[in-house]
């Protein structure tokens, strides 16, 4: 899922590798060859990459039992693939090697706290750590930064599944609190985004677009008004249109009589023809034509096709799968 044209995973990857790690461990399951296709070897991103297979999503907590031979005695940061944060990662590193607790994990305020692990905390340490509970003792969500040493391995063969029957990372680190070890907190001062859900998606969109300079490199034609800060990729043609940024249209995208507004974020090879889109994420080859109204905050799949029918609705908004077609009446 690419957030601002670009792959989520990828932010991660550039936030690892600018914090000085090389080696990087990547747990893959059923999409494997996606990610395998994406990633390669890592040397893209000046990262030496090697592929660990997990055959069931069984839990944060197992994913760190499957690396161990990979990761031998040395201590390691694990990085969820779907989160995104600002600054990187590179301070809370150097404060890990420098004070070398067993464990160091990121928090930041939250609203929904029971949709989130939580950490409870009593004079700055950490003393409880639960996984989405129902009656959240804090509003300090665990973002899904981790930093461990080799203790965490007796922790992860320690534990019982959950409720859920996965082993919780959670559950892991209040082992290494129970049995005595140093667990330390970092709050995130800044933006975070764990992108599970639309808004979430959509919101992080949003904020990294707010971050892009004007780039114009495509062809854009008299009849077209580009305003404020818009990317425009080589091979990317606009006609007739108006684009308003933040924005960015991909490589061999067409944009022909329709208005791009703000936050908008248009994938390599796609179609948008006498339709309207704002705050929202088209994929890759997708093409909207004749929509008739605006169509915002929303999510579009690849290899989608969303053609306007015979009557018109005051607005849309869709969240679609991959090669799907819908036919709006």
């Amino acid at each position: 899922m690419p957030i601002a044209n670009k792959p989520i995973l990828f932010y991660g990857l550039e936030a690892i590798r600018d914090a000085g790690i090389v080696d990087v461990g990547i747990i893959v399951g059923e999409t494997h060859r996606e990610i395998e296709d994406a990633v390669g070897d890592g040397a893209r991103f000046g990262l030496k990459v090697t592929y660990i297979q997990q055959d069931e999503p069984l839990g944060l907590a197992h994913a760190v039992k499957i690396a161990g031979g990979y990761m031998g005695k040395e201590p390691f940061v694990m990085y969820l693939g779907d989160n995104l944060i600002t600054g990187g990662i590179s301070g809370f590193v150097g404060e890990f090697q420098k004070n070398k607790p067993n464990s160091q994990i990121l928090l930041a305020k939250v609203d929904n706290p029971g949709e989130f692990g939580v950490a409870e905390l009593s004079e700055g340490r950490v003393v409880r750590l639960e996984e989405k509970p129902e009656h959240p003792k804090s509003n300090l969500a665990l973002v899904g930064v981790y930093m461990f040493d080799a203790a965490i391995f007796e922790a992860v063969n320690s534990i019982k599944p959950s409720r859920r029957d996965e082993l919780e990372i959670t559950d892991a680190i209040q082992h290494l609190i129970d049995t005595g070890k140093d667990v330390r907190a970092h709050e995130v001062t800044g933006w975070w985004k764990d992108t599970g859900k639309l808004d979430d998606i959509l919101e992080a969109n949003q904020l990294i677009l707010q971050t892009f300079k004007r780039d114009i490199r495509g062809s854009t034609d008299a009849a077209s008004r580009i305003d404020g800060n818009v990317v425009i990729e080589e091979g990317a043609v606009i006609e007739g249109s108006v684009l308003r940024g933040p924005l960015v249209v991909g490589r061999g995208s067409r944009v022909v009589k329709s208005y791009v507004g703000p936050f908008t974020s248009i994938y390599f090879d796609v179609t948008l023809q006498n339709s309207e889109v704002e705050h929202s994420i088209i994929l890759e080859r997708s093409r909207i034509v004749n929509l008739g109204a605006r169509m915002e905050r929303s999510l579009v799949g690849k290899d989608v096709e969303i053609v306007k029918s015979a009557t018109m609705p005051v607005a849309y908004r869709f969240m679609v799968g991959d090669a799907s077609r819908i036919e709006v009446p």
